[in-house]
C-alpha cells in the first residue's frame, strides 16, 4: 500500500477550518478531531469514510455488555471485546508507519500506536457509558477507568491488558528512568490527546525529509489548536525553508524572532540571521 498523501488544497483548507472550529468548541469531540487529522493526511478519506468510522465505533460500543460493573469490570470488558475478539493491539513495526497515527487506518488495520489504540478504547467505552479517560504516561499512552481512588489502567497497545500499579511503574521507568508520579495519572483532555498525536506525526515526518508535506500539515494543524508552544512557529518556518518556500519561511522566522526578543534577545538575533540566510537562498 502506498503511503497516504494529503488532499487537494481546497479540501485541505476546508478540513483545517473544521479542525480549528472543533478544537475551539465548548466540548471538542476527540473522534471528530482525529478523523479530520486522518483526512488531512489521506486524500482518499472522504465524508462517507469519516461517517463510516464513526458508525464502526458506535457498533463496537453496542457489542459491550450493558453496564458491566465497576472500573475493573469495564476494563476487562473492553479487553475482551477489542483486544481478544477484534484483535486490536500494537507492535514495534507500527511505529514506522504513518497509518498508525490515523484513526480510520487504525480501525481498518486494527493496529496502531498506543495513543491511537487508546482513542479507539476511549471512544468505544465512552459511547457505552464507561467512566473512561486517557492517561498520558511519559512515553506510553494508556486508558484509565474510574475515579483516582479506585483507578484501573489498561494498555490498548498490549491488547487492553489490565495493569497493576507495578506495571505502570515499569512503563514509566522504561520510558523516562524516573518513578511514577501521581500527577502522571490525571485524565488527559481531548486537545491534549490530539496535540500528542500531532507530535507523533511530526516526529515520524522529521525522520523522513522526503515527507516534508506531512511535517507542514501536522505543524499547521498543531498551530490551530487553542493552546500551543510558540516554538511551533519556528518549526513551521524551518519546514517552509526545507520545502523551498524561502520568503514565507523568512517571514515566519522574523515573526518568531519578535516573540523571542522579549525574553531572549541573543536567541532572537540568531533567528533573524536564519531569516536573512533564507532570503539569500533566493539569489
Amino acid at each position: 500500500m502506498r503511503p497516504p498523501y494529503p488532499p487537494p488544497p481546497e479540501r485541505s483548507a476546508e478540513l483545517r477550518r473544521r479542525f480549528a472550529e472543533e478544537a475551539r468548541s465548548e466540548r471538542p469531540d476527540l473522534s471528530t478531531l482525529c478523523l479530520l487529522v486522518g483526512a488531512e493526511a489521506d486524500g482518499t478519506l472522504d465524508e462517507a469514510g469519516m461517517d463510516a468510522a464513526q458508525i464502526e465505533l458506535d457498533e463496537l460500543a453496542g457489542q459491550l455488555p450493558f453496564r458491566p460493573g465497576g472500573p475493573r469490570s469495564w476494563a476487562v470488558a473492553l479487553c475482551e471485546l477489542l483486544g481478544e475478539r477484534c484483535g486490536y493491539r500494537g507492535s514495534a513495526a507500527d511505529y514506522q508507519r504513518l497509518e498508525s497515527s490515523l484513526l480510520h487506518e487504525v480501525l481498518r488495520r486494527r493496529r496502531g500506536l498506543p495513543i491511537l489504540l487508546s482513542v479507539v478504547w476511549l471512544e468505544v467505552a465512552r459511547r457505552a457509558g464507561a467512566p473512561v479517560y486517557g492517561v498520558a504516561l511519559p512515553g506510553h499512552f494508556v486508558v484509565g477507568f474510574g475515579e483516582q481512588d479506585e483507578q484501573v489502567l489498561a494498555d490498548p497497545f498490549d491488547g487492553g491488558r489490565v495493569l497493576t500499579g507495578a506495571d505502570a511503574e515499569v512503563l514509566v521507568a522504561g520510558a523516562t528512568g524516573t518513578a511514577l508520579q501521581p500527577s502522571m495519572l490525571r485524565p488527559a483532555a481531548p486537545l491534549e490527546v490530539v496535540s500528542r498525536i500531532l507530535n507523533n506525526v511530526r516526529a515520524w515526518a522529521a525522520a523522513r525529509p522526503e515527507r516534508s508535506d506531512v511535517s507542514l500539515w501536522a505543524v499547521e494543524l498543531a498551530l490551530s489548536l487553542p493552546s500551543h508552544p510558540a516554538r511551533l512557529r519556528y518549526e513551521r518556518a524551518q519546514v517552509l525553508v526545507q520545502r523551498g518556500d524561502f520568503v514565507a519561511g523568512a517571514v515566519e522566522l522574523e515573526a518568531y524572532a519578535e516573540v523571542v526578543a522579549a525574553v531572549d534577545e541573543p536567541g532572537a538575533a540568531q533567528v533573524r540571521e536564519q531569516a536573512r540566510a533564507a532570503r539569500a537562498l533566493l539569489n
